[in-house]
């Protein structure tokens, strides 16, 4: 007795969801890190802080952090500043090592979630 069976490959949908979980994940990993930079940020009034955003370029499969003031990079960069205990510049920089395993995971299980 022959059996037959029938499979639609849909590969290019299945392509497609992946890369937008992908991009979910990466913009909760960038979520993830932006808050994590917010507990290092140098604070004199709390504006620097507050211009801390993310976004995401689902197309190009990238996220960012970034901080919007005139004087973030100086802050950033300037090693020789003192700022109060905890707080430091390479604020954004520094949290990017120690962040990478859990931005991972936020990105897999984004996409382990598209699949089921």
């Amino acid at each position: 007795m022959t059996q037959r069976a029938r499979l639609q490959w849909n590969g290019q949908a299945a392509s497609e969801v992946i890369r937008q979980a992908a991009a979910r994940g990466a913009l909760l990993g960038a979520e993830y890190v932006l808050a994590e930079s917010r507990k290092r940020v140098p604070i004199e009034e709390g504006t620097l802080e507050r211009s801390g955003a993310t976004s995401v370029d689902p197309r190009r499969r990238t996220a960012a952090v970034s901080y919007d003031t005139p004087y973030a990079r100086r802050v950033h960069e300037d090693m020789n500043a003192r700022h109060d205990l905890g707080r430091s510049a390479k604020y954004l920089e520094s949290v990017l090592p120690q962040s990478a395993d859990t931005v991972q995971a936020l990105i897999a299980a984004q996409v382990r979630r598209a699949l089921r």
